[in-house]
């Protein structure tokens, strides 16, 4: 069997067309970076076995970074390169296919996106530009699957090239092979590519933004909440629980018992503490709903080009934070729900972006759930109430940053560099198909880290471990806060559902300063189970426990500033 990698620049299509010669469903995605880990899947054609390797995207065989030098080590490990091209782009790409060929390994050139050079006026001589490159090239379009067949067939005749440069040469020579098999005619900018150009311009590229994120979290709510409502919430309690109780009954060991639904003495299930009554519930009613509508969304700007612009406009003030403008993707999804944004900076190149990352996701807001809570029971207390909160996580999650980019040595940071590919109206398949998968990874994925968190939470309340915590921490709240000691049950709830723990605020009847203060605390103190758990999987427990225990820190300290603060002003 021989070892075929696909190698080329990020955002060339080597996912997607992974997928069509594997018949492999994967997440594909417009935004560089999203390909760090290798797949692999086998491929039998004709008579001819191929394993076909997905390789990170590069833009040249330099080393800059973890990520390419995984990609350099498979292409080494190749027996056969299949180099994708934007043929859009060609002079471009055509820099690291030179080098490609430098190795000596028999290559394909694959000319991807081969439908576009038709819309944007690009003619391309195929046959001149395999007898320049003397390797076979195929023109490939992976949205539509054309010429998917004709690549697999050329795997059997690809060829090595002899071709020796060095940098000047590599150069003149691109210069040379674009002349000769490259023409370009006039022609008007359709609505997309007009659209595409307003994203990028120094205002549009804001004004679009904002609308972008004001939409999707109007989007996600409603939807979200929707789901909740109206699907799961319902089938939860209606369908599945009642099941369950019925069943559960016949099991004749009450220590088994226990564990899988908890004490049956609470209606509340998360109260309960089961594995399959608060572990089913919070992975299926209160976190996938989120989930599901945040990545919808996010699946449709993904195909259609838009995430890449907007990580250019946020580059410049994420500099700022020792970051660059990918960490916009994660810390948007963020403001729906943390679980798919810690997720999702698997994205980013190296561990200090991804700590840096991540704390800025736990700190700047809280997720949509939460956030509904905080503005419709904050309005009760004025405008201001939710300006002051929300200004005030902001200003922590900055400042934190930023110290941490002082003190956070940056050993391999690159700069930011990106493609934009065409603006497109995405195929509802492939959105369907990439959705499925992210869904089958959250319950492969969040769900087992959640029955374990759950368990561990049964186990410290049999043993009356979570009774004992709260009484310590009810009179030291009283006095550093400012909060009735009523709230000390409510924190424990935090960690499990942090919308039902804002609610829970409204029996206290707390003042304005009051509610200010436990809503910071609420937000800051801990993550939610799943989030916590994700963050565990994302980074490692020690990390975790030290970023969540600084951030606990940093709550108290804020909180407890806060409370002294109101007392001398008010």
């Amino acid at each position: 069997m021989k070892k075929v990698i696909l190698a080329g620049n990020p955002n060339v299509g080597k996912s997607l067309i992974f997928s069509r010669m594997t018949r492999i469903r994967i997440a594909t995605a417009n935004y560089a970076g999203t390909t760090v880990e290798m797949k692999a899947g086998k491929c039998r054609y004709k008579s001819n076995e191929y394993e076909i390797i997905d390789g990170p995207g590069i833009y040249s065989l330099e080393k800059f970074s973890k990520t390419d030098e995984i990609a350099l080590q498979l292409i080494d490990e190749a027996d056969i390169i299949i180099d994708i091209i934007d043929s859009t782009n060609l002079e471009r790409n055509l820099n690291l296919t030179l080098q490609l060929l430098q190795k000596k390994k028999p290559t394909v050139v694959c000319l991807n996106f081969w439908d576009d050079t038709v819309h944007k006026g690009i003619t391309i001589d195929v046959q001149a530009l395999e007898k320049l490159l003397g390797v076979p090239v195929i023109p490939v379009s992976a949205l539509r699957s054309e010429g998917i067949s004709k690549l697999l067939d050329s795997l059997a005749h690809a060829k090595t090239c002899n071709i020796e440069l060095n940098e000047a040469d590599r150069w003149n020579l691109i210069g040379s092979i674009i002349k000769s098999v490259q023409k370009l005619s006039h022609r008007h900018h359709t609505l997309l590519e007009r659209i595409s150009d307003f994203t990028l311009h120094p205002v549009g590229g804001i004004i679009t933004a904002i609308f972008v994120l004001v939409f999707t979290l109007i989007i996600v709510r409603f939807l979200g909440e929707g789901l909740i409502n109206r699907v799961f919430e319902p089938f939860y309690s209606h369908l599945y629980n009642p099941l369950l109780q019925s069943m559960v009954k016949h099991i004749p060991i009450l220590g088994l018992r226990e564990i899988l639904v908890g004490n049956t003495a609470y209606s509340d299930p998360l109260q309960s503490f089961g594995i399959l009554t608060s572990g089913v519930y919070i992975a299926l009613v209160s976190v996938f709903p989120y989930f599901f509508s945040f990545y919808l969304v996010f699946g449709f700007l993904e195909d259609f080009g838009y995430l890449p612009r907007l990580s250019v406009v946020f580059d410049k003030f994420f500099h700022h934070l020792g970051l660059h403008g990918y960490s916009s993707i994660p810390v948007m999804l963020g403001l729906g729900c943390k679980v798919p944004a810690f997720m999702a900076t698997r994205s980013l190149t190296n561990r200090r972006e991804k700590i840096l990352t991540i704390t800025l996701i736990f700190m700047s807001a809280p997720c949509l759930s939460q956030s509904a809570m905080i503005v419709s029971l904050g309005m009760n207390y004025g405008v201001l109430t939710v300006i002051t909160i929300y200004a005030i996580l902001i200003f922590l999650a900055i400042s934190m940053n930023v110290l941490m980019n002082k003190f956070y040595k940056n050993e391999d940071s690159i700069e930011f560099f990106t493609e934009f590919p065409a603006c497109r109206i995405p195929s509802i398949k492939l959105m369907a198909g990439k959705l499925w998968i992210r869904i089958a990874e959250y319950f492969a994925e969040v769900l087992p880290m959640i029955a374990v968190g759950v368990l561990v939470m049964n186990v410290l309340s049999v043993l009356h471990v979570l009774s004992f915590i709260i009484e310590i921490v009810k009179w030291p709240t009283k006095i550093l806060f400012g909060l009735p000691a009523e709230i000390a049950p409510i924190m424990l709830l935090n960690f499990l559902r942090k919308d039902a723990s804002v609610a829970l605020l409204v029996p206290l009847n707390l003042t304005a300063p009051q509610f200010i203060c436990a809503c910071i605390f609420l937000t800051l103190s801990t993550p939610c189970l799943a989030s916590f758990f994700t963050m565990v999987k994302e980074l490692s427990t020690k990390t975790t426990l030290k970023m969540v225990g600084l951030i606990l820190m940093i709550s108290i300290i804020t909180t407890t500033s806060l409370h002294l603060l109101f007392t001398l002003i008010l």
